[in-house]
């Protein structure tokens, strides 16, 4: 986003805690016109699944296994008691992930926990470590462009062998009490014909403030004194160490999940290491605040989407920051480099297609908006009504939703709109328009829209980060439930489409 992340960083702490509270209670539906989306219990079976009974692995016969409802953090403790961070955002199953743990008990254990439905209980535990003494490892050193690291000996090797691929949070529980997650990617070892999940893990670190610094303020709480470079090298501050993940990307990942579809597993830095990452799949899904790439990023997922691969941007302001990673002591792509102010960049006239700042503007601009269909309006000032404007299209089937019809508190904390200014695909279907209150500026709208590339892959732009919200089996604050059941009906709808291939 374009300014400091106070509002959305207090919704996303009470959410967090309303999630653990809620942990296995709700589901999708209930009554209302979508109470059908999904089963009402996870399918039947249980073959298939690593270190279970024979047979291939599904994503329903992971679900059906029983989950684990013990997983929530309830009671943290202090942040020095337990923390912690992996050396890898993503990793393919078998290969060992390197654990940096600090703590002030004598000892302490890894519990991994993938994420899923499990009956309502979103969360399995898959593996746990046997009790590893522990260490207080030294305060954060901070290096030149405010860049925090922690430089910590690691504690660990964390094995995956016979993981299933997913989306997983280690959970780092100290003898004397304390908690904090750790998230990890185990990825799949191939997504053709699957719909991808995508994790945002540039934006998670972008707003990271351990250590002092992040993207947008330094330790005075100053736009002036953020960092120009985030690392990888350093536990997440946010959320007990599971930064955005509870708010932006767990109820997708378990409202996909519920549904049974083929999933992939990827990260962001995943599309800038790899330009085949993405070959094959059916679909790619980025999650609700996904604002932070690199050219190689968006040039392997423009390259997804021209090869017939359909897109859904289900939340808002993504792909809007431009950045460049370096190496650290740990690998390639640990530091993530964005000056905002394009002049301050030292490859600013040298090397303008590397140089960092925002996609839409120059040196070397290339606006967002070619590949989602939208460019990013503002951040709001109170959450708004979603609009429907064509209840005609697939999207909206079954939801029972009318032409001008209000879906409360969608729209917010941020949103896209259409703008002359910038290029978009054509022809361009308008599935929502909304009235938009921006924080900073006049007001203007909001859109949620569709497109058909030559290739015939769809791409869909939500136009706001409230839509992650509404997949929560729970309730989202401010917007009704059959509002929820409505968005929760035409995500199903364009999962269910896009999983089946180009979908024009």
């Amino acid at each position: 986003m374009a300014i400091t992340g106070v509002r959305w960083r207090a919704l996303s702490a009470g959410l967090a805690l309303l999630l653990a509270a809620c942990s296995g209670a709700g589901a999708p539906g209930g009554s209302g016109p979508a109470s059908s989306l999904l089963p009402s219990s996870s399918p039947p079976g249980s073959a298939g699944r690593p270190g279970g009974a024979a047979g291939p692995w599904t994503v329903a016969a992971e679900n059906a296994l029983p989950g684990s409802p013990d997983w929530p953090i309830s009671a943290p403790g202090a942040t020095e008691e337990i923390q912690g961070f992996a050396d890898h955002a993503g990793v393919r199953p078998g290969a060992p992930v390197g654990m940096f743990v600090s703590t002030t008990a004598s000892s302490f254990t890894v519990r991994a926990y993938r994420f899923g439905w499990y009956g309502g209980a979103r969360a399995r535990l898959v593996w746990s470590s046997p009790p590893v003494p522990g260490v207080r490892q030294p305060a954060a050193v901070v290096h030149a462009r405010g860049t925090a690291v922690a430089p910590w000996q690691r504690s660990l090797s964390v094995p995956t062998d016979g993981w299933p691929p997913g989306s997983y949070l280690l959970r780092l529980d100290a003898a004397s009490g304390g908690h904090r997650w750790v998230p990890l990617t185990v990825e799949s070892p191939s997504v053709a014909g699957t719909v991808v999940l995508l994790q945002a893990v540039t934006s998670y670190q972008a707003y990271n403030t351990w250590g002092g610094a992040n993207l947008y303020t330094g330790p005075d709480g100053s736009a002036a004194t953020r960092a120009r470079a985030v690392s990888f090298d350093r536990p997440y501050q946010d959320q007990d160490g599971a930064a955005d993940y509870f708010t932006l990307e767990q109820p997708l990942v378990a409202f996909a999940e519920r549904l049974g579809l083929p999933l992939g597993y990827r990260t962001g830095l995943d599309l800038d290491q790899d330009p085949q990452s993405l070959a094959g799949a059916a679909a790619v899904v980025s999650e609700g605040h996904d604002e932070y790439w690199s050219p190689a990023m968006r040039a392997t997922l423009t390259a997804a989407r021209d090869h017939g691969s359909n897109l859904a941007f289900l939340g808002a302001n993504a792909i809007y920051r431009r950045i460049r990673f370096e190496g650290s002591a740990l690998g390639a792509d640990r530091v993530e480099v964005n000056y905002k102010v394009p002049q301050e960049d030292p490859l600013y006239g040298k090397d303008d297609a590397r140089v960092t700042g925002n996609w839409p503007d120059p040196p070397d601009a290339d606006p967002q908006s070619a590949l989602t269909g939208q460019a990013y309006a503002c951040y709001t000032a109170t959450d708004g009504p979603l609009v429907v404007a064509d209840p005609t299209h697939w999207i909206w089937a079954g939801t029972g939703v009318r032409a001008g019809q209000q879906l409360a508190g969608l729209v917010g904390p941020e949103a896209d709109h259409l703008d002359a200014g910038n290029p978009a695909p054509a022809p361009l279907a308008v599935l929502a328009h909304s009235p938009l209150a921006c924080a900073f500026g006049p007001a203007t709208t909001a859109d949620t829209t569709y497109y058909t590339a030559p290739s015939r892959a769809g791409v869909f732009d939500a136009g706001t980060e409230n839509w992650i919200c509404a997949l929560r089996s729970d309730s989202c604050p401010g917007v009704p439930d059959g509002d929820r059941q409505a968005v929760q009906m035409a995500t199903a709808n364009l999962l269910r489409k896009f999983a089946a291939g180009p979908s024009d």
